[in-house]
């Protein structure tokens, strides 16, 4: 842990005028590289027998270095996370009481395209340790009528994907065989499992680009990875409406503009999550002695990419105190903190209604615990060091209340 003297010597570094928000608004970080790059796009396209296109180039081109990146056979862009979770869940087709398994420890997005998609969300238990789906839990609760696995590769950390498709090998579907495994890696682009990124593993894996996210084509942008040909094509027809797989669809297509700075973005990407990766480090090697905080936990077989720094502090410290430690951090040092996420069936209705009489309470223990503190690949050393002394300064104030 930081030195007295150290954690005097941090806070000498400026209070943030502007304050760190514990997801900045930019993720990635944004050169002349990008801006060139979707400048060209556009003088382009300012040729009326060109224009924007229909999937015009450089959007085959990011797709195919995207799947190449991760390893698969094929990517498909879109215009968001939210409707690559949509169509890879409607390419199930599922039937009244298909049940797809879901960690509660989740954003909205994939249980909402669970019911958006007709199915019935069974919420999952985490692993407390890692934040991930729990595979244990999820064998005991699948039935005749599980449909899928559905993943998230929480806050930057791979789920055990091995463990969880062998689950569903173990209980085949009385009618479409082996249970799939889809991932939502929203939050994990770049984020390694296995030897490899992930993206690979499953029937299908869906990825955000964001503003807040890993990398980012103009603030909005998906992929969805896979080595299923079906999947693949079924997902090209229904972000443009569907004729080919004569299915509902909308227009969900990325422009040629943000595929252009996604190439860009893919080519910085490692480096980004190098940065998240060595900053987290130092982070945890300057809190390391401060018993009341847990850092994030990196499995042997996982490349963390660090979207978010992931803590927990004490169960006698749950709640209030937890909440008072964020408080604290934000009013006096300008460093934010979120919580990340709680279980969805507590923040959203609609969810709670669809599945009554479901709860996960260890779910709900662990993230009344957890926080995540702001990190950043762009973020200083200096800034860095703030913020561990003043997670300590913090800590040792509310050990005395």
């Amino acid at each position: 842990m930081l030195s007295e003297r150290e954690i005097k010597e941090a806070l000498k570094f400026p209070k943030p005028e502007t304050f760190w928000k514990a997801e900045p608004l930019l993720g990635s970080i944004y050169g002349e590289e990008e801006v060139e790059a979707a400048v060209a796009a556009i003088r382009e396209s300012m040729d009326i027998h060109k224009g924007f296109g229909f999937s015009a180039s450089p959007i085959p081109e990011f797709e195919q270095a995207f799947a190449a990146y991760c390893g698969c056979a094929y990517a498909v862009t879109c215009n968001s996370a939210g409707p690559g979770l949509d169509m890879v869940m409607r390419s199930l087709r599922l039937q009244p009481g298909d049940e797809v398994i879901v960690p509660s420890v989740n954003y909205q997005a994939a249980p909402l395209a669970v019911l958006g998609a007709g199915g019935q969300v069974i919420w999952g238990e985490i692993d407390p340790r890692t934040f991930e789906l729990d595979p244990v839990d999820v064998e005991a609760r699948i039935t005749p009528r599980t449909r899928a696995i559905f993943p998230v590769h929480m806050n930057g950390m791979s789920a055990p994907m091995d463990e969880l498709i062998a689950v569903g090998e173990r209980h085949p579907h009385p009618d479409y065989g082996p249970i799939p495994v889809i991932g939502d890696a929203a939050r994990a682009c770049g984020g390694g499992y296995q030897g490899g990124k992930i993206g690979k593993k499953g029937l299908a894996t869906i990825f955000s680009f964001h503003t807040m996210k890993n990398m980012t084509t103009l603030g909005e942008g998906g992929m969805v990875t896979t080595d299923d040909e079906n999947v693949a094509k079924y997902c090209r027809s229904v972000r443009m409406y569907g004729s080919e797989a004569e299915a509902w669809g909308t227009s969900n297509v990325m422009t040629k503009v943000q595929a252009a700075v996604g190439l860009v973005q893919l080519g910085k990407l490692d480096g980004f999550i190098a940065a998240r990766r060595r900053i987290a480090y130092e982070r945890t090697r300057m809190l390391a002695g401060l018993t009341e905080i847990t850092p994030p936990y990196e499995p042997a077989d996982c490349e963390h990419s660090f979207y978010l720094y992931t803590c927990l502090v004490p169960e006698a410290w749950a709640g209030e105190k937890r909440d008072l430690l964020m408080q604290m951090l934000q009013d006096e040092y300008a460093i934010g903190c979120v919580v990340a996420n709680r279980p969805a069936y507590l923040s959203r209705r609609i969810l709670a209604e669809h599945t009554k009489g479901q709860r996960n309470p260890l779910s709900e223990a662990v993230t009344a615990r957890l926080f995540c503190v702001s990190l950043h690949p762009a973020m200083s050393d200096d800034l860095n060091r703030y913020i561990a002394a003043a997670m300590v300064r913090c800590v040792e104030r509310l050990r005395k209340l």
